[in-house]
């Protein structure tokens, strides 16, 4: 299991009901292609910006039921105005997602935990809410629990990356929560694991630990695959924090990832979810 990007979600799993592979598919090729434009290769801020505006210009068509204009992302939206037909999928999340994706050509940084949380609202939030809709499950309780999973799996993934993202110039550290810690971005640019950027990391992953078992009582509310889909990228999260923790916290040296002998362990604990109605204890 991988909480890398788009991979956050699952895409067309052994656990996803046939019937919405398509869908979910779909969502999936929509989100994976606008990411590369905002992220891949190496075109200006500027160029980004653009292809992002064509991009959504093709969303807006799509969802007011015209067909692609643009041939460049002729089966990308072919695709999605299929699913979205089919099972009435909302646009605005797929909106948010773009938001998300121009905000990341800019490279910004967050000044505290709300600003990344919107951040977070944009571009994670948009996925679980669409995959609820898929399930039928659009209570506000449960969208809250799935905005809180979500969330927590961005956050995850920004400590678990720490390594990777600093020397690309991504900066999803608050600014106030260095500071805190007597550091700033340039402190953290140098990737010197230090006593004050272990309690940093220590400090954000307790945050996310806490989001993820706010939400975590959402699995009991899908149906089926669903929920033993959810209940297993609850537990890949939280087993991620579980390893930053096991070493030390110090992930602005190096990255620490789901292997497969984890696979036991989450399912073991997946289990322990659905019988104790819990996010699972450590074993």
């Amino acid at each position: 299991m991988s909480i890398d990007h788009y991979e956050n979600f699952p895409v067309a799993s052994v656990l996803c009901p046939p019937a919405l592979r398509p869908a979910v598919i779909a969502i999936y090729i929509f989100a994976r292609t606008a990411d590369d434009l905002a992220d891949e290769g190496d075109a200006s801020p500027a160029r980004r910006l653009a292809d992002l505006a064509a991009y959504r210009t093709e969303l807006e068509r799509c969802a007011a039921g015209e067909a692609p204009n643009d041939a460049r992302w002729r089966n990308v939206f072919e695709s999605l105005a299929k699913q979205m037909r089919h099972f009435s999928l909302p646009a605005q999340p797929l909106r948010d997602l773009l938001t998300a994706f121009e905000q990341d050509t800019g490279n910004p940084r967050y000044p505290d935990r709300a600003t990344l949380l919107d951040y977070c609202r944009h571009s994670a939030n948009p996925i679980g809410r669409l995959l609820l809709h898929l399930y039928g499950v659009q209570d506000r309780a449960a969208l809250a629990q799935s905005d809180a999973i979500c969330s927590a799996l961005q956050l995850i993934n920004f400590w678990q990356d720490l390594s990777v993202d600093l020397p690309r110039g991504r900066h999803y550290v608050p600014l106030a929560d260095a500071a805190r810690h007597g550091l700033t971005l340039e402190l953290l640019q140098a990737q010197r694991d230090t006593a004050a950027t272990q309690a940093l990391v220590r400090e954000l992953c307790g945050w996310a630990r806490t989001l993820m078992l706010s939400g975590a009582p959402l699995v009991h509310r899908l149906p089926g695959r669903a929920g033993w889909e959810l209940r297993l990228v609850v537990q890949g999260g939280l087993r991620i924090l579980e390893k930053i923790e096991r070493m030390n916290h110090a992930t602005l040296a190096r990255r620490p990832k789901l292997e497969a002998f984890d696979a036991p362990r989450l399912l073991w604990r997946a289990l322990g979810m659905h019988a104790f109605g819990s996010a699972g204890s450590r074993a």
